[in-house]
């Protein structure tokens, strides 16, 4: 049996997931703030490594995980430092999870390095589009695995993401750079479906694992372990390939900025790709597959602002009338989520008053079968009385 300071910090970490929880909005906001600045910075840093000359995608796989040991701060301070929680780290870990996190992440590990082929070729503003396809993917994926219910705003979103994606396809190759052909090009637009394919898939099984995590600390925790697998798969494939001996080479002569920038890049790629992970996962477990998904297109759009901004990549009239069409997708499902709490907060609302009539009710009953007890109970004993008296006559 546990122990009461055990049961209560139990019911203490099961309230980060609770919406009624006082820490449960700044930790939500906290975690979008974190995916929303990884997301654009981590795309831009990747383009900024290819378009200086860096070449090897291995290296590109690698920083995406590489950066996993910086998850020791959340997962350590709250109990070392800060002392606002009695879990030790990694208690609750079971052979079963461990595995899991293990084997989700190598196939994190195989979505990077798509990643990384469909970057090194596509403009960031033509990746981010087509990543954006991923909420397709996403919401198929949640149906089959987490039993997300269809609605009208799901199937709007699918076909006008859809449609986006496919016009994408049909017309962007013509802002491809100079020097590639188009076959890799089309090997570039392929990779980058995968990734967002598999990472889509990534979500839903995510929120079915976390449906048995209790604290947001563990959910640190499986992450960590998730990444040190990808960062594995992408430290063998450097090793097979003499990744690391490019790296040193490309560093010295090839990056066109030089070493000092070079690695600049590297650090930067590295820990912008943890607040990636770290607010995506925290998303998933603080609301669903799903709304994670949804987060993750709406920052895609600015990555597509910022690849124009930063890079000048081109925005003619295929990609503006596809980001019309991924926004107005987007719009769709919002607001069909936003209708859809208003009809449940009414459900709800009605559902206590008629709950508050029901228990008025039930007390005034009490009252009266109290009430005529007690009557009865008085009756009787003024008839006791009564009859003491008459025999005392």
């Amino acid at each position: 049996m546990n122990s009461p300071t055990t049961t209560d910090q139990f019911h203490h970490e099961r309230d980060q997931k609770s919406k009624t929880s006082k820490g449960y909005m700044a930790l939500l906001v906290l975690n979008y703030v974190c995916l929303f600045l990884g997301s654009i910075s981590s795309s831009l840093l990747s383009k900024y490594y290819f378009n200086h000359k860096g070449s090897s995608r291995w290296v590109s796989t690698w920083v995406q995980s590489g950066g996993f040991p910086l998850l020791l701060l959340p997962i350590l301070l709250p109990y070392y430092l800060l002392k606002c929680t009695q879990r030790k780290p990694f208690s609750h870990f079971s052979p079963k999870i461990l595995t899991l996190s293990i084997l989700i992440g190598l196939a994190l590990g195989l979505n990077n390095l798509l990643f990384s082929w469909g970057n090194s070729y596509l403009p960031v503003s033509t990746s981010a589009l087509l990543l954006s396809s991923q909420l397709v993917f996403n919401l198929i994926f949640s149906v089959i695995i987490v039993k997300q219910r269809i609605t009208f705003s799901n199937l709007n979103c699918v076909v006008l993401l859809t449609l986006s994606s496919v016009l994408l396809a049909l017309a962007s190759s013509s802002d491809k750079p100079e020097n590639l052909t188009k076959s890799k090009y089309f090997i570039g637009f392929f990779s980058t479906v995968g990734a967002g394919l598999l990472f889509a898939l990534y979500l839903p099984v995510m929120e079915t694992v976390y449906k048995k995590v209790y604290c947001y600390s563990m959910v640190m925790e499986m992450q960590l372990i998730m990444e040190a697998a990808a960062t594995t798969l992408a430290t063998v494939g450097m090793a097979l390939s003499g990744g690391y001996a490019e790296m040193k080479r490309e560093s010295l002569s090839v990056f066109d900025v030089g070493p000092k920038m070079y690695w600049v890049a590297v650090v930067g790629n590295v820990v912008t790709w943890q607040l990636c992970f770290m607010g995506t996962a925290g998303m998933v477990f603080l609301t669903s597959s799903l709304t994670g998904g949804i987060c993750m297109t709406a920052i895609l759009a600015m990555n597509v602002v910022g690849g124009v901004v930063v890079y000048g990549d081109s925005f003619g009239g295929v990609k503006a009338v596809s980001t019309v069409l991924c926004g107005w997708g987007f719009c769709s499902y919002v607001y069909g989520m936003y209708g859809k709490m208003k009809k449940e907060d009414k459900v709800m609302r009605e559902n206590e008053e008629k709950l508050v009539k029901e228990n008025v009710v039930v007390n005034d009953q009490k009252f009266e079968l109290m009430m005529n007890h007690n009557h009865n109970n008085l009756n009787n004993l003024n008839q006791e009385m009564l009859q003491i008296v008459t025999n005392t006559t």
